[in-house]
């Protein structure tokens, strides 16, 4: 019996070298190598060495499918060794090759960052196929310019974890015609995606769609919309149609677009989330039977080994809860571990349950939530203002914090009177913007928040900025004071006549 995977390879991008070599047209990656299959050996590649980012768009590095027998790249943290700025690239293209029927990929694993200097292309070429499978909590993925999701090929990018920052557009797919295969598939199954517009489906010949799991979609401005157009199309989906998708502008992320789903069985811990090691309640909402008042029965399974849900070869071994009218189940987690579990539903026949998906959070520490408080407008008195910083951090272990000043007007303006304490004063001498940022580390893991001082001149220029100021009407001198100097002013005018007296003016 097999289980349909709903989580393929969480893997990740990232790419080689940075140094100031000449400027290569192609660096191919070597898939007939009986290596390591790590990205950072520089064996692995051909020319030997590792990818370079030179500035150059003739710079280009290529994984094709070829004759390897499976041997893709691996990016892991183990770039670090090599350059602890990470990978790097100018260009990226997996699936470049005129396809023969076989699929180029690129693993991008925990603790990996990779910077591409202009774009990641995802089938590139006529026919071609590519994968890129991105995962981990800590992987980032810097993209200068754009990414290319199917371009002339069948192109896919899973994420399950991580961050990717996109420069410039995300096009599924990308090239318009009519060429045989123009398909780009994004699973956003978790991690955070930023980028600063979202194109799909340029035309009657491609194809395009994209499903939100636990993942998050960001783009800049509003582009609520689009994405919404894109969602009535049906391109769009959340866990594959069992769930549902939030959109909002400006609400979630200032200034942003922003895209979530959630599963219809509402779980807790939420998918991709993380919660304390121990013990973890599981939660869930039933759905409603097919005939009124029939309990709906639930099989539950847990594991920290992924493949025994997806293959499901030895159910037993990892069901927690067999047939019972139930919400809730108790587990046992260790730290560090990433776990995942499933909630089978019986809403009609007692042998046909309904397979659920596969839902998956990390038991380990989380970092400190840290709120530095809210933005402050403030003005210079005798030339110098005094301020309180009131801080706010929620940890359950022991904690350290740390202020700094991020940015100032003039180096010293900003004299922050204690550091290290969360709650402190602080002395401006500068007319302009600070910007300082509060961090507390718990040992292992840091949180950190910002806020911003505007200082002005006055009050009355401090109150001016404020975006939701409103003058009174007859304050004439815009003093913020509605008294008898303006009185005066419009004593001044009293009766003075501007309107026309020739019922046909001609302006010069």
């Amino acid at each position: 019996m097999c289980r349909k995977s709903i989580y393929l390879i969480s893997f990740v991008l990232v790419l080689g070298l940075a140094g100031n070599a000449m400027a290569q047209d192609w660096k191919d990656w070597d898939d007939g190598h009986p290596g390591d299959h790590l990205w950072s050996s520089p064996a692995n590649w051909n020319p030997d060495g590792l990818p370079t980012m030179v500035g150059s768009s003739n710079n280009r590095t290529r994984i094709e499918s070829g004759s390897g027998g499976g041997n893709y790249p691996i990016l892991d943290s183990t770039i670090f060794a090599v350059d602890t700025n990470g990978a790097f690239a100018d260009r990226l293209y997996v699936g470049n090759e005129q396809g023969d029927g076989s699929t180029a990929k690129l693993w991008v694993m925990d603790g990996a960052k990779l910077t591409i200097g202009d774009d990641l292309n995802i089938a590139y070429n006529d026919n071609s196929h590519g994968i890129c499978y991105v995962s981990g909590r800590n992987t980032v993925i810097e993209i200068l310019d754009g990414m290319k999701v199917g371009r002339r090929g069948d192109g896919t990018l899973m994420m399950t974890g991580g961050t990717i920052n996109v420069g410039g557009n995300i096009e599924i797919p990308s090239q318009t015609g009519t060429q045989s295969l123009n398909i780009g598939h994004l699973q956003l199954y978790g991690g955070t995606i930023n980028c600063a517009v979202l194109t799909m489906r340029p035309d009657s010949y491609s194809t395009g769609t994209m499903d939100v799991r636990a993942g998050t979609l960001i783009i800049n401005g509003d582009a609520v919309s689009t994405v919404q157009g894109y969602i009535d199309n049906g391109w769009i989906t959340a866990y594959d149609g069992n769930g549902t998708l939030y959109l909002d502008y400006d609400i979630t992320n200032p200034g942003k677009t922003t895209l979530k789903a959630t599963h219809r069985l509402n779980p807790n811990p939420a998918d991709g989330g993380l919660v304390a090691a121990g013990e973890v309640e599981l939660s869930w909402t039933l759905p409603d039977p097919c005939v009124p008042g029939q309990p709906v029965l639930v099989d539950v399974y847990f594991t920290d080994d992924r493949s025994k849900l997806e293959y499901f070869t030895d159910p037993a071994a990892i069901q927690v809860v067999s047939q019972q009218k139930v919400t809730s189940v108790v587990v046992q987690t260790q730290p560090k571990k990433q776990y995942y579990w499933a909630v089978d539903t019986y809403i009609g026949d007692p042998n046909d349950p309904i397979l659920g998906s596969i839902f998956t959070f990390i038991a380990d520490n989380a970092p400190p939530v840290v709120d530095a408080g809210a933005d402050v407008v403030t003005w210079l008195q005798d030339g110098v203002r005094t301020g309180n910083l009131d801080a706010t951090v929620t940890e359950d272990d022991a904690y350290t914090v740390q202020w700094t000043v991020v940015s100032e007007p003039s180096a010293g303006a900003a004299v922050i009177e204690t550091s290290t304490a969360e709650d402190t004063s602080i002395t401006l001498t500068a007319l302009g913007e600070y910007v300082l940022q509060l961090e507390a580390f718990d040992g292992e893991y840091t949180g950190s928040d910002t806020v911003t001082i505007n200082v002005y001149n006055d009050g009355c220029e401090a109150a001016q900025s404020l975006p939701d100021y409103v003058p009174f009407p007859g304050d004439v001198n815009g003093d913020c004071i509605f008294d008898q100097l303006d009185l005066d002013i419009l004593n001044e005018d009293w009766l003075k006549d501007n309107s026309l007296t020739e019922a046909w003016f001609k302006v010069e």
